[in-house]
């Protein structure tokens, strides 16, 4: 995979990160980069052969592992975390990026358990995957946590509310682990804009152009985007900042007065 960034140093060299839902698009595209600046990662997603193929485009298995299992199942999150450390040596940071969206219209029309399935795996399994690495890691070792929200969690999206009011829980939990879980950890957060995935393609497909011309910088995002942020957030160039929610839209929000 062809990406437009340069790494000069090796910012997270002798750190392990867990990434959720990594086996493509944003998740994988966060692996790659922090996989280039030294990190070991170990990700996470539900099929074992999108992972298993995940794990060799990040250079095997003295880079990377790969873990199948239920972003939002606690014994997955235990496993996960124990691997790391077992596999590794640690588990100093943590990409909350996995997320689902199974629906697409009105809130008004909206099944009520759709709803709590997506409150459930976009902000509850986040806050989990937090506590778990805290107690088995973090609160002993400090690190930094970064979760992947969305500019819909900031302003109205028709289409995808619930996702979006997921969204603003997941940034308003961050705010809240920055505070509780300082001076050790870290915490913040990322939210794009529409970017080019298939998790996406609903927002895009086949009026890319138009929807592209309502940003000011011209075009939609690409996974590369966002994983630049991420690893700037984790890294210590950010260790200033917490509990922050970083907007890579863009321009979209300005734009549009979000």
């Amino acid at each position: 995979m062809a990406h437009r960034w340069d790494v000069a140093a090796e910012r997270f060299a002798g750190r392990t990160a867990i990434v959720t839902g990594a086996s493509r698009g944003i998740g994988l595209a966060i692996a790659e980069r922090l996989v280039a600046e030294g990190a070991k990662v170990v990700i996470t997603g539900r099929k074992p052969d999108a992972l298993a193929a995940a794990v060799a485009a990040l250079g095997g298995s003295d880079h990377a592992l790969g873990v199948a299992g239920h972003a939002a199942d606690t014994a997955h999150q235990d496993e996960v975390i124990a691997k790391a450390v077992d596999t590794f040596g640690s588990a100093d940071l943590l990409v909350n990026n996995a997320g689902v969206n199974p629906v697409y219209g009105p809130l008004m029309e909206l099944d009520p358990d759709v709803a709590r399935s997506v409150v459930e795996v976009n902000a509850l399994a986040a806050l989990s995957w937090v506590q778990r690495m805290h107690k088995a890691w973090l609160s002993g070792h400090g690190g930094a946590v970064v979760n992947v929200a969305s500019l819909s969690g900031v302003r109205p999206e028709p289409g995808i509310g619930m996702y979006g009011a997921s969204k603003a829980m997941l940034m308003h939990l961050t705010k809240e682990l920055a505070v509780e879980l300082s001076p050790r950890v870290r915490v913040n957060a990322v939210a794009p804009a529409v970017v080019r995935t298939r998790f996406a393609a609903a927002l895009y497909e086949g009026r890319e152009e138009a929807v592209a011309a309502e940003y000011p910088l011209g075009r939609l995002g690409a996974p590369d985007d966002v994983a630049g942020a991420v690893a700037f957030l984790l890294s210590e160039d950010a260790a200033w900042m917490t509990g922050r929610t970083l907007l890579v839209d863009g321009g979209l929000a300005a734009a549009g007065g979000a």
